[in-house]
């Protein structure tokens, strides 16, 4: 099975890290998002990639060069950032005689199990219980709550709490193409975007079965918060678990903690939820749930729920900071 991954959104909401870097190459948990998503699907056996990308797309094919130079992969630039179904567009000439495809947007952290959406014949929306249905595009079960019977984007009154997260499984790749085709020669345009919502919509409404796959969490890292949060679920296994406190030896380290390889921490209280990037240094610092980029130097701080880029110089008391990449403070 081929599988889409949108990647052309700029980040705006994570600057200023992502005036140097793709979204989905920012370290979560020790590792870009992108490279928790690709190790997920290839365990399941999935080799065949399309790739979709904007301006910084060098970087993401640099990088899936380097780290997966096993998988079978396409890059494909998307002229406009108009959301995964005109990234289906987009590369409609790779899919177009596939049986199925599996869309995974790639700058998210989920738990909903692949394999769980693959062994289904029909197709399967990725879906979250959500506390506020106003602000999803939200999928409205049949009278046996087996398949979406309407998707309506962001319901004023929900009728439901289950939020679609942009994970699709679509066996009828003909019926996708033919709905995007839709929405693009239409113009039917929602919040300026073309949304794969308003493709299931349009597959629903010509009778298409799809079917639900449900997500325990799923992290949208498109934000600071989220991004963090992604972090700490990804920390909370068993080889983040260790405290390392025989090579920290002047430390206090509270797992679950990643720590990259040549780091240098003095006099220290790391955690929990803390993921430091490669050689870095850290000295005379209290830090917890935060994420560290590499090549930085951090001296007399107390950090909390931040977000620090590559190659940062601070020293300085306690602050909550959001520093991008190549930054000094004083």
């Amino acid at each position: 099975m081929k599988v889409i991954i949108p990647l052309a959104g700029i980040g705006s909401r994570l600057r200023p890290h992502t005036y140097s870097q793709p979204k989905a190459l920012l370290q979560v948990a020790g590792k870009p998002i992108l490279g928790h998503i690709l190790d997920r699907l290839l365990r399941v056996g999935l080799q065949d990639f399309v790739f979709v990308i904007g301006d910084s797309g060098y970087q993401i094919e640099s990088y899936i060069s380097a780290n997966y130079p096993q998988i079978k992969r396409v890059f494909v630039a998307q002229d406009s950032l108009n959301e995964a179904a005109h990234a289906i567009w987009t590369v409609k000439e790779h899919i177009e005689k596939e049986r199925e495809i599996l869309i995974i947007p790639g700058d998210a952290i989920f738990s909903l199990k692949p394999e769980d959406v693959l062994q289904v014949k029909h197709s399967v929306a990725g879906i979250q219980k959500v506390d506020n249905p106003c602000l999803f595009n939200i999928a409205e079960l049949d009278d046996e709550r087996k398949f979406i019977d309407k998707v309506v984007v962001k319901p004023k009154i929900p009728m439901s709490n289950l939020a679609l997260i942009g994970i699709y499984k679509i066996s009828d790749v003909p019926l996708l193409l033919k709905a995007v085709e839709h929405l693009v020669s239409k113009a039917l345009i929602t919040d300026g975007e073309y949304y794969m919502t308003d493709a299931l919509k349009f597959m629903v409404k010509e009778g298409a079965k799809v079917g639900i796959a449900e997500a325990n969490y799923w992290y949208d890292c498109g934000k600071k918060d989220s991004l963090l949060a992604a972090n700490a679920v990804l920390l909370n296994r068993p080889e983040f678990l260790s405290t390392q406190s025989e090579k920290y030896q002047s430390c206090i380290l509270i797992p679950p903690v990643s720590i990259g390889e040549n780091c240098e921490i003095e006099n220290s209280i790391i955690g929990p939820d803390v993921a430091i990037g490669n050689n870095t240094k850290l000295k005379d610092v209290i830090i917890k749930n935060s994420i560290i980029g590499a090549y930085s130097e951090l001296e007399n701080a107390v950090l909390d729920s931040s977000l620090i880029g590559d190659d940062v110089v601070l020293s300085m008391p306690h602050i909550n900071l959001n520093l991008g990449d190549h930054t000094e403070m004083k």
